[in-house]
Parts: structure tokens; sequence; C-alpha cells
């Protein structure tokens, strides 16, 4: 996939996409309050992954901003974030929503989650892994309070922010258009989002 096309991520749903080593991803907020779950695997072994956690060390941030480089969970360079359009406000600390976050939370029977649109979206490429590794929940609003606790904000990009990232290596990017409706993080209401790759 080397066209500057848009491609669109149905609401509530996934998408997964191969990325050369030198490609660059762009992934757009089209509504301005969609959360887009992301994550990177590795092409030649999806259970080297993006970590989240190990890219925290090395950047010394809570999520990343431009020019950061984004590691693996073995600390090898996977993702550079390359571009934001947005207010940069994005979330690095929160787990993909699953079947038991959602029933914690009063829902009645089965409720779509990025967990689900994870491996939905990986078996669509032949592909797939184990466990549901901490995505980079891009365009979503987590503050960090005084005390310590968390909000779960209302997102604060516009119509039309984006962010692009480049593949560092051979990889699988991975996006979830999030389902979350119980909580204020996606306006309370999923809508489309949209990529493009060069």
């Amino acid at each position: 996939m080397t066209t500057k096309e848009r491609f669109k991520i149905p609401a509530s749903h996934g998408r997964a996409v191969r990325l050369s080593e030198g490609q660059c991803i762009t992934i757009y907020n089209t509504s301005g309050t969609q959360v887009v779950d992301t994550w990177a695997l590795c092409s030649d072994d999806p259970d080297h992954f993006m970590s989240m956690s190990h890219t925290r060390v090395e950047t010394g941030r809570i999520s990343p901003a431009v020019g950061d480089v984004l590691v693996t969970n073995r600390r090898e360079p996977i993702l550079q974030f390359e571009h934001d359009s947005s207010s940069g406000i994005h979330d690095g600390l929160m787990a993909a929503c699953d079947a038991r976050r959602y029933a914690n939370l009063g829902a009645i029977g089965h409720h779509r989650s990025c967990a689900d649109n994870f491996h939905e979206a990986l078996t669509a490429l032949g592909a797939s892994t184990g466990d549901v590794p901490q995505p980079l929940n891009l365009f979503m609003n987590i503050p960090i309070n005084a005390d310590g606790t968390l909000t779960q904000g209302t997102p604060p990009a516009k119509p039309g922010d984006y962010v692009s990232l480049r593949a560092l290596r051979d990889c699988i990017l991975v996006m979830s258009a999030c389902p979350q409706d119980m909580t204020p993080i996606n306006g309370s209401r999923p809508t489309d989002a949209h990529f493009s790759v060069s």
C-alpha cells in the first residue's frame, strides 16, 4: 500500500496494514472525537511488538511526542512519531477495552471492543498473536490528577486532526476506532476514523 488514498476504519471496528521500513502511516481523527487504539507488531514475529511501558522508559514521557522513537518489548525501534496536528494529547497508560471492561461498566450482552478489533484485524491479514499489548491510544484524553487518580476525559482534538508514524522496520500496524460508548472518551459516540499510507 503506497498511496495517499484515505481508507476507512469503521466506527467500533479495526483495520490492520503491513508497513515496510520507511513507510509512513497517517491516522486521521475524522470527527475530532474518535480515539484510535494503535499497535505495531514486527512482521517476522508478532510477539515482538511496540511496548508503551518500554517506550516510556526511553522517552521519559507518559505518552510520545513528535520526534520520539517508539520501541518494542525488546527495546528495539519500531516507529517514529513524525507529525501531530492535534493538541498533542494521547494516552499510553490505558489498556485496550475488552469484554470484561464492558461487563464491569454494566453492558448487557456482547459489546464490541478494541481487544476484539485487534484480533479480527490481524486475522484478516493472516497474522495472529496471543495477548493484546498495551496500545498507544491516539487522541485519548486521560488527565492525571494531583492526587494520582486518572480521569477519562472528553476528546480535545479537532475534526481532521492527524498523527503520522514512520515505520523503522517492517511491521504490522493495527488500528481500532474504539467502540467505547459508556464513558466520555469518544464523546460517548464512536465514529469512523481514516488512514493513509505513503
